[in-house]
């Protein structure tokens, strides 16, 4: 199996036999059902479409969308990913992924997207230290000079500025699999991942490590 899409649930911690704590981040993952095949001959690459089966349905959906799922004979989804798979690999629309295609002490790649924090400036953004705290100083949490008048002239590209920070895809790699739940779609893996409580995540293989 490529990978499962899920949701993240939040953080807790696991206590091994040996008495170790482990913080864990806990993933409803799946079921997910395979929406379509996409071949080389096609398509020009090898990969399947999955979509996460939600208790919740998807009641409004275009009618292009509409066509595609009645196509693989599923029901509408509202989040869909592509997973790279083998030329050979024998999945077919409408197969179903479930949460025990990891096992104990897997590795694993969480991909999802970072906590948006809005326009923030470069203390937060980027941890600079700012200036003296006292009286009179006048630089508290600037940048400081970004480039000079006569010699360049301009501002680097790639200089460190204020701007909008988070929201963007994250992936959290090597994460080792620390306990599976099948009868409730639950997977803990160590460590954290990105994302707010509720939000949707893909988890595949890790690809080194």
């Amino acid at each position: 199996m490529p990978g499962i899409l899920g949701k993240k649930l939040g953080m807790t911690q696991i206590f091994s036999d040996d008495g170790v704590v482990h913080p864990v981040t806990v993933i409803e993952a799946g079921p997910c059902l395979v929406v379509q095949r996409k071949g080389t001959d096609r398509d020009g690459y090898e990969a399947v479409q999955v979509g996460l089966v939600e208790e919740r349905p998807l009641r409004r959906v275009s009618r292009p969308m509409s066509g595609h799922f009645q196509k693989a004979k599923v029901a509408p989804m509202r989040r869909l990913e592509e997973f790279a798979v083998a030329p050979d690999d024998e999945l077919t629309a409408g197969d179903q992924i479930k949460v025990d295609m990891f096992e104990v002490d897997d590795y694993v790649d969480v991909v999802g997207a970072s906590k948006g924090k809005g326009f923030q400036g470069v203390i937060k953004r980027y941890g600079f230290g700012g200036g003296q705290a006292t009286h009179g100083s006048m630089f508290h949490r600037s940048p400081g000079s970004i480039g000079q008048a006569s010699d360049p002239s301009r501002v680097f590209p790639g200089t460190r500025l204020p701007g909008r920070t988070g929201g963007g895809r994250i992936t959290a790699k090597n994460l080792r699999v620390v306990k599976i739940d099948a009868e409730k779609n639950l997977l803990y893996v160590r460590g954290s991942v990105p994302g707010p409580n509720n939000g949707y995540v893909s988890i595949r293989r890790a690809k080194r490590g």
